[in-house]
């Protein structure tokens, strides 16, 4: 765990030294954010409408938000980075455990994924949108935006470790805008078409989607909340374990 918290470090500060690689995180969210209120914030007005539980419509779109937010993968073009300039090479030469070479920029993704989305949430927060969950729901709800940035990061990182090329996995992380919208992104699942929702229901995304809208709108939704968390531990391992085994034979 040290050698990962050490590379954790060095990604971290990556990350600071371009910030004008972090700015679009925070930017672009918040613009779909105010976008997707502005649109249908008079369709679906708080007072008349029962699936936003006395709430804006901005409460619901909020984790749509988050969840781009977490979905840029940076990280991974850092990695091709190492990879063009021989410094990845150095790092599997040194005695490095491989785990660690994966964990290292996953650690850093989750703390930048911690610090992004609770500024997010605070400036909903600030527009009027409350967690009704309290304080433990907060916690949860930047906690599992954090682990989906993880798992997307691996993602990239398996484009990054095949490919070698910095084209291919920045055009990679462009898969998350058909998760997204294959979610019960505007309304909830049951107003969906019945082949929308079928699709939805198939996708992983949706059930993220829920739980963070559950922590939101609801006061700890066990039901929601689990299968959110059990999905992104699930992909978590198994993205783990192929990056893990793809640098095993990464020659």
């Amino acid at each position: 765990m040290s050698q990962s918290w050490v590379l954790g470090q060095r990604a971290l500060r990556e990350s600071w030294r371009t910030p004008e690689a972090i700015a679009p995180t925070l930017f672009i969210p918040l613009f779909f954010l105010v976008v997707n209120v502005g649109q249908a914030a008079k369709i679906f007005p708080s007072a008349s409408t029962e699936f936003l539980k006395g709430q804006g419509y901005g409460a619901f779109q909020l984790p749509s938000s988050l969840l781009l937010a977490a979905s840029f993968g940076t990280a991974a073009l850092f990695l091709v980075e190492d990879i063009e300039g021989g410094y990845f090479d150095k790092l599997r030469a040194a005695p490095v455990s491989r785990t660690a070479l994966v964990l290292g920029r996953l650690v850093a993704e989750f703390l930048k994924a911690l610090m992004i989305s609770t500024a997010i949430v605070l400036l909903g927060l600030a527009f009027g949108i409350s967690i009704a969950s309290g304080p433990l729901g907060f916690v949860l709800l930047i906690l599992l935006t954090a682990l989906w940035a993880c798992v997307f990061v691996g993602f990239m990182q398996l484009i990054a470790l095949k490919t070698r090329s910095a084209a291919a996995t920045n055009s990679g992380g462009l898969i998350f805008f058909p998760l997204l919208f294959l979610t019960p992104n505007f309304v909830p699942r049951d107003m969906l078409t019945r082949p929308m929702e079928i699709a939805a229901s198939v996708n992983p995304v949706t059930y993220l989607m829920e739980a963070l809208r559950s922590l939101i709108l609801d006061d700890l939704d066990w039901g929601k909340i689990g299968p959110g968390y059990g999905v992104v531990i699930a992909l978590g391992l198994v993205m783990l374990a192929l990056n893990v085994r793809l640098i095993n034979n990464y020659d």
